[in-house]
């Protein structure tokens, strides 16, 4: 079956990481469209560097800008739950007739009690650092995206390099095969052949072209651009990541933004039980009036302490609900710290063994299938050889080359979701 250049082009998560490896120089080469200097990325046709990409993001991101607004309201959350409660005035008259007339004017203060209002600073606190925690969650994540977008484009990019040059070898091919048939020297069997083989390249071809503006619009609508602004990228895709050790990536993965908020969220559960708790004792309520008689021309000082008798509404079912979600906070977060820690040896495996292919391919399988075809065009053009033999070795290369890009995609897959999972 012919190989299809819809699925790699389509392949996403390209990721860079901080420090790279210097592997062998990769036989791709990178497109012609791709190489400027610099660029503006909101100028048509100008190329867009990695660096202006993640820029970018991070200034107009919508999802970033909703994670910061959340961020936000929680410092007013934290604001409200350290302020006092509003003292109330209260003025009544007993008598429409004024010769008669009591009117009291009285002012009143609720106290709380329990140490209400420092467990709901507490909460609150805890309440802002999850916030806080969550939008580096969402920086970390939009990093990820953002670079795993771009490689992706510059994968794209790739693909379409290569089946142009397909097409332009197939075309090449028939004009060879034609020759001989008319020279008689080969059945016209192999000129049908190199025609099909042509069209099937030419397809190909348009097909990688489409999929390459279905990446760069993905990787536009990151920022809030329906349509993108820049016509190319530039990256070198066969630079892999160097990777550290695992337990390097442990130790990361532990600070990571995720398990942070996880921790967070065991003790936000345990401060809300104890603004529960607090509630149980009822608040006291202080006031102090003045009571006017005008039939005896004289005013009366009042004072008076109300006390909530909580004989039947002690909160109890509050506390119960909050004792239950304390737990259950703690037995999220030990699920999320077990599959985090399993996801992350799964993609560090799957990284490893990608990046082991890219260099076999580019070692051993590449060269191979190059020296092949050439050797198969040049007996093809002596007349030693038939177009069938010329065939078979032009689509073992070009197998060879859609290979080595998917294997890329492969590692830089799994790179990204190492990059995601310790929200680096």
């Amino acid at each position: 079956m012919r190989p299809s250049l819809i699925p790699l082009a389509l392949a996403a998560a390209l990721l860079a990481a901080p420090a790279w490896s210097q592997p062998p120089a990769s036989f791709l080469a990178p497109p012609s469209t791709a190489i400027a200097p610099s660029g503006d990325p909101a100028a048509p046709n100008a190329p867009l560097t990695l660096e202006q990409a993640l820029s970018i993001a991070f200034e107009r991101s919508p999802l970033l800008a909703a994670a910061r607004n959340e961020a936000a309201a929680t410092e007013g959350e934290l604001q409200q739950a350290g302020l006092l409660p509003n003292p109330s005035i209260d003025v009544s008259m007993d008598d429409r007739r004024k010769a008669s007339r009591t009117t009291t004017t009285t002012l009143s203060m609720p106290i709380e009690t329990g140490g209400k209002r420092g467990a709901r600073v507490k909460a609150a606190g805890l309440a802002r650092d999850i916030a806080q925690t969550d939008l580096g969650a969402a920086r970390a994540d939009l990093r990820s995206t953002v670079i795993a977008a771009f490689f992706d484009v510059a994968t794209a990019q790739e693909t379409v390099r290569v089946a142009q040059e397909n097409a332009s070898i197939a075309q090449k091919a028939l004009q060879l095969a034609d020759k001989r048939v008319a020279a008689g020297k080969a059945p016209p069997l192999e000129s049908n052949a190199a025609r099909v083989e042509l069209a099937n390249a030419r397809i190909d071809a348009r097909a990688a072209e489409a999929a390459l503006q279905v990446a760069r619009r993905g990787l536009a609508v990151l920022w809030g651009e329906a349509t993108p602004a820049f016509a190319s990228v530039r990256g070198d895709i066969g630079q892999l990541p160097a990777r550290g050790t695992l337990d390097e990536l442990n130790a990361e993965l532990a600070r990571s933004p995720r398990l942070q908020a996880g921790k967070l969220a065991v003790d936000l559960g345990a401060a809300r039980l104890e603004v529960e708790k607090s509630k149980r004792y009822p608040d006291i309520t202080l006031s102090t009036g003045v009571a006017r008689d005008y039939e005896a021309k004289r005013n009366k000082v009042q004072f008076g302490v109300g006390i909530p008798l909580p004989l039947f509404d002690r909160n109890q079912g509050n506390v119960y609900a909050a004792t239950m979600r304390s737990y259950k906070a703690r037995d999220q977060y030990r699920d999320l710290e077990a599959r985090l820690s399993a996801e992350l040896l799964q993609s560090v495996s799957q990284f490893d063994l990608a990046a082991g292919a890219a260099n076999d391919y580019r070692a051993t399988v590449l060269p191979s299938a190059r020296r092949a075809y050439d050797s198969a065009l040049k007996g093809f053009e002596a007349g030693k050889v038939g177009y069938l033999q010329v065939l078979d070795a032009q689509r073992t290369r070009s197998q060879a080359e859609l290979g080595y890009l998917s294997t890329l995609t492969n590692a830089y897959q799994a790179w990204a979701n190492i990059d995601r999972l310790i929200g680096r």
